[in-house]
């Protein structure tokens, strides 16, 4: 399949993917340490799992235009999707499993540093 729709979802995954990335050097620059980035999982994707001390983040990445939509940066079902591809993340990787989870939004807007919001919603 060919086309402009195929080209832009092209261009829109390559600008999510750099989105992802920008997300996590900021993590990494606030201490830290990317336990997965991308990880598909039969329940869901998680863009990023990042481990600081004894917290685990489940972080997911938004690009947006500009930093005043935030409100539906995350739908419930979305949140559910994580919240179950994070139960898969650590029964799939058990050392993973005694630290304190936590779910995170890492909004990447076009001139800004990215913005981190942690304990964006409750499981």
């Amino acid at each position: 399949m060919t086309g402009k729709g195929s080209e832009k979802r092209r261009r829109a995954r390559r600008a999510g993917l750099r989105a992802e990335t920008a997300a996590a050097w900021f993590l990494r620059c606030k201490g830290y340490r990317i336990e997965a980035q991308n990880l598909r999982t039969p329940l869901g994707e998680i863009d990023i799992a990042a481990r600081r001390g004894g917290t685990l983040a489940i972080v997911e990445v938004k690009r947006r235009p500009n930093a005043g939509d935030l409100g539906s940066a995350v739908a419930p079902a979305q949140q559910r999707r994580l919240v179950n591809a994070a139960g898969w993340l650590l029964s799939a990787r058990p050392g993973l499993a005694r630290l304190t989870v936590r779910f995170d939004v890492v909004l990447v807007t076009p001139g800004r540093l990215p913005l981190h919001l942690p304990n964006a919603w409750q499981a």
